[in-house]
């Protein structure tokens, strides 16, 4: 097996620097369209063959350094009780949206061996298949936690920061709840192969330092904390938009700290110190001149030479429309450019 990736994690010396991305098993393959035309996104998430084929995907096409489980942030909250739906063009949405002590009361802790069963399948389907190592994941706390009190995405989470400043104790109560679902599905996710865990915090930057250090990071902390105490593979942590929050997210005892585009990744590995980094192209930068896109990614490449680890990422999910040769010409990039 390719293990490059791993060994980033840990902070091990490599031959080159490996890469994945975010979003790579999705809608910029045509191959993965032509899967997607004949199912729903929730009937795929929940078909293990088809799960492992979209996986295989970027990894066979574009030859990255990691696959990452196909799946979505909020399955194990949909197991927790709360009816899930995707409409085309809207996202995800919670019709019954979480607003009251009832309503949390509702939402159970489910046990994911048997209410996320599909994706265990997955997983174990694809330890079999791959020759680079597998991540697993889930969303953060916090995120997912927005998307059952809005009911879905949202601009300016009226409803979640209003539950926040104006009943912080059922806000507590969700949280908790839902961190223990989390630590559940992602002992599962080791258990059944997983060789490192991404906990991913998209929309940990709406909040205010003070507000994150509150509300979303304890929960983060509790997470990492349980899964280092019973496994000892490689956790990512990402919170999106998150440059304000660095050195709070260092503070989540992740291994890995991922980035987004927004900070200067030489900067972000002289705060980091003893942890890896993850990150930190922009997705839209991918649209730039192969030459011009390849200078960027030297210029990255370059500000994370003194990096404990690096794992070359963008600095959030591939945009659906890239197309598939820039993404194929950035990983060739990364690989040539950071050959010792």
């Amino acid at each position: 097996m390719n293990d490059t990736f791993l060994r980033a994690c840990r902070g091990e010396k490599t031959d080159y620097t490996p890469i994945w991305m975010m979003r790579q098993a999705g809608r910029y393959l045509p191959e993965y369209q032509k899967v997607r035309g004949n199912v729903t996104f929730l009937e795929l998430c929940k078909s293990p063959e088809l799960c492992v084929e979209v996986t295989l995907q970027p990894v066979d096409l574009l030859n990255m350094d990691a696959a990452i489980l196909f799946s979505d942030i909020l399955i194990p909250i949909e197991a927790m009780g709360a009816r899930l739906e995707f409409h085309e063009g809207h996202g995800p949405t919670f019709p019954e949206k979480v607003r009251s002590q009832a309503d949390v009361d509702r939402l159970i802790v489910p046990e994911p061996d048997e209410a996320t069963d599909f994706v265990m399948e997955t997983i174990r389907l694809l330890r079999s298949e791959l020759k680079v190592p597998l991540i697993g994941f889930a969303g953060a706390p916090f995120t997912c936690a927005t998307y059952l009190i809005e009911g879905g995405s949202s601009k300016v989470f009226w409803e979640t920061k209003k539950m926040m400043f104006t009943q912080p104790i059922l806000f507590h109560k969700l949280m908790d709840k839902i961190t223990q679902c989390t630590i559940l599905y992602l002992l599962a996710q080791a258990r059944a192969g997983a060789q490192a865990l991404q906990i991913f915090d998209s929309w940990a930057g709406i909040l205010a330092p003070c507000d994150f250090e509150h509300f979303a990071l304890p929960y983060v902390q509790r997470i990492i904390f349980k899964l280092q105490e019973e496994t000892d593979i490689p956790i990512i942590y990402f919170a999106n938009n998150g440059a304000t929050l660095l050195d709070m997210s260092i503070s989540s005892g992740a291994d890995v700290i991922g980035l987004d585009w927004r900070i200067n990744i030489g900067e972000a590995v002289r705060r980091v110190g003893q942890k890896a980094v993850q990150g930190n192209l922009d997705p839209f930068a991918l649209m730039l001149p192969k030459e011009e896109l390849r200078e960027r990614i030297k210029g990255i490449l370059d500000g994370a030479e003194g990096a404990f680890g690096h794992i070359f990422n963008l600095g959030h999910g591939i945009h659906q429309f890239t197309p598939p040769e820039q993404a194929r010409c950035a990983v060739e990039a990364v690989h040539e450019l950071s050959s010792r």
